[in-house]
């Protein structure tokens, strides 16, 4: 997988390719990374890529012709290894990334993305060179660099042979294999902490008593701190009879 970043700041992406698993696939090859900075391809002293809105306001708007003449190197960049990527813009206009998208995404070849800055980019660019918009939430960030860390790395986890076990994605929050409901609790050594036992179920040895008991503190944090994916599944037709006896006894308790 090739991932392509339009940023101000290309060292901030060090995180990624540096450090943790991603770095260690990083280091492995299981993917590839190019940052591109706008300011590169701009032709005055100053290397200006911003400007005063129309209309007057605050802050500064990023120019359109820097980030086309960016995106235009990256696409020539791709078409010579016979690639054509997506474009993607990190705003709060866009739709929140999910964990299902991370999950399409990781089965492309790559993708680009385009961190904002300042009060935003001039329309004309997004409406012409942008594919489609991300967000992570319903909150505003410096710019988009942070969001497209997040991005990368929740893709990356997916790939084969990034995490030590398969298994350890599958069991993710939000994952499919989940039904998109919430992570379990974990444990580990001491067996007692601050006189607070591990669950003795995990200690059985019982696999199968282990799995149903995983799944229903599953259903019990989902239901307590995300009862909208609980509908959200039950609607998708991806919950047990056991699972809904279970969200039965939840309630009348």
């Amino acid at each position: 997988m090739r991932v392509d970043i339009i940023t101000l700041f290309p060292e901030m992406f060090k995180t990624v390719t540096d450090l943790g698993v991603t770095g260690r696939a990083h280091q492995k090859g299981l993917w590839q990374l190019k940052t591109w900075n706008p300011r590169d391809f701009t032709h005055d002293v100053h290397h200006t890529v911003d400007d005063r809105p129309y209309g007057g306001g605050p802050g500064m708007v990023m120019l359109a012709e820097p980030l086309q003449k960016t995106l235009e190197a990256i696409k020539h960049d791709l078409s010579a290894q016979g690639l054509n990527h997506p474009v993607y813009l990190l705003s709060p206009v866009g739709a929140v990334f999910k964990q299902s998208q991370a999950q399409v995404m990781m089965n492309s070849s790559g993708f680009i993305l385009i961190c904002g800055r300042y009060e935003g980019i001039d329309q004309r660019f997004i409406d012409t060179c942008v594919d489609a918009q991300l967000s992570l939430g319903d909150f505003v960030l410096s710019g988009g660099e942070i969001a497209a860390l997040a991005v990368v790395d929740s893709i990356v986890r997916l790939l084969p042979g990034v995490l030590n076990t398969h298994e350890s994605a599958l069991q993710d929050s939000f994952h499919e294999s989940q039904s998109g409901l919430l992570d379990s609790p974990h444990y580990t050594r001491p067996e007692i902490y601050q006189q607070i036992p591990v669950p003795e179920v995990l200690l059985s040895g019982h696999h199968k008593k282990i799995a149903q008991w995983r799944r229903e503190q599953s259903l019990a944090l989902t239901i307590k701190y995300r009862p909208d994916l609980i509908e959200k599944a039950k609607a998708n037709h991806q919950l047990t009879k056991q699972d809904l006896d279970f969200l039965t006894v939840l309630e009348k308790s």
